[in-house]
């Protein structure tokens, strides 16, 4: 066993965490990385409305009896989803955790707080993490330049991003972007964390609900198979590259404006990708990550498999160097 101060604080068994994955954090992968006693995220937006989060919850309580969490990614919208129907939902369904990202969670946080709730959020800088720490937040899920999605603006990478902010954070903080196997979860607790937060990973296990051909193609593909699209624009986003992106990038890159690849980028494209496993429909997220996934196990082998070798590698080959 590899047990941290994140295990204490969240009430897991293992210092992994399934972040939340739009159109992917569903009850199947969320009961599946409960059951291997890791932390699973329902993605609250996935849902439609908020009842039908409410749904999603308690199907997810008959597949499972281990802690998990809802995700809340709270972004700039012209109209924006009712967040605090789907806050109020996560309270009153007794989920234990809520992952937040996005906008600073302040308005929110009162409400988890006297629901229970605790609140591991999710930044991409440093002072981001110590203004979340100061707001009374339980944990901190900091995220590298490596990661799929959203990276931030600072383009600081883990091997240096993490250390920073462990200098600063004193709650316990997990380590997202570019994990994958025993190597990274050793690699995040050497630099300070407690603990890794996978995604992409995850991405590429049978539980995931997603097309076979999605993950056949992480498989497939390397590091350098990704693009940034929306650099232009200030909102950078690590994206699966194929021929979409390659417009968008083109079109940005060449003066044009969100309006030119609103179409292109849309969100009902992406979720088109996963269900019929037609990689150039639209945008799908992927991190770097993808450049060491070499097969799609189940959410228990990968779990049980990064455990282990974790356990292998810190009392063998890291011990052996000490003499």
């Amino acid at each position: 066993m590899v047990r941290t101060r994140f295990c204490d604080v969240f009430g897991v068994e293992h210092p992994i965490v399934q972040g939340g994955m739009q159109w992917v954090g569903r009850a199947e992968l969320v009961s599946a990385v409960a059951n291997a006693g890791g932390l699973g995220f329902i993605t609250a937006l996935t849902q439609p409305t908020p009842d039908d989060l409410a749904k999603e919850i308690a199907r997810c309580r008959q597949m499972t009896d281990k802690p998990f969490g809802v995700n809340l990614t709270i972004l700039p919208s012209i109209n924006p989803p009712p967040y605090a129907e789907y806050r109020d939902v996560i309270v009153d369904s007794g989920v234990p955790v809520v992952e937040t990202a996005g906008f600073n969670p302040a308005e929110h946080l009162p409400a988890f707080r006297a629901g229970g709730v605790k609140v591991l959020h999710k930044c991409t800088s440093v002072r981001h993490a110590v203004k979340a720490q100061e707001l009374g937040v339980d944990g901190i899920s900091i995220d590298g330049f490596e990661c799929a999605g959203h990276p931030g603006e600072d383009d600081i990478p883990g091997l240096v991003l993490i250390p920073a902010a462990a200098e600063e954070i004193t709650i316990p903080m997990i380590a997202s972007g570019g994990f994958g196997d025993a190597r990274g979860l050793v690699a995040a607790l050497a630099l300070g964390a407690d603990g890794i937060n996978m995604g992409t990973r995850f991405l590429a296990t049978r539980e995931a609900p997603v097309h076979d051909a999605v993950k056949r193609r992480l498989v497939e593909a390397t590091e350098r198979d990704t693009d940034l699209i929306f650099r232009p624009l200030r909102n950078t986003a690590r994206v699966a590259r194929n021929t979409v992106s390659a417009e968008v990038v083109s079109i940005l890159d060449d003066g044009g404006r969100f309006e030119d690849v609103r179409e292109l980028v849309a969100g009902a494209r992406g979720r088109k990708v996963f269900e019929t496993g037609d990689l150039d429909l639209g945008i799908w997220t992927a991190g770097l990550v993808q450049g060491i996934i070499h097969d799609v196990p189940t959410v228990a082998e990968l779990i049980d498999r990064i455990v282990r070798e974790a356990r292998e590698l810190i009392s063998g080959r890291l011990a052996a160097v000490l003499g």
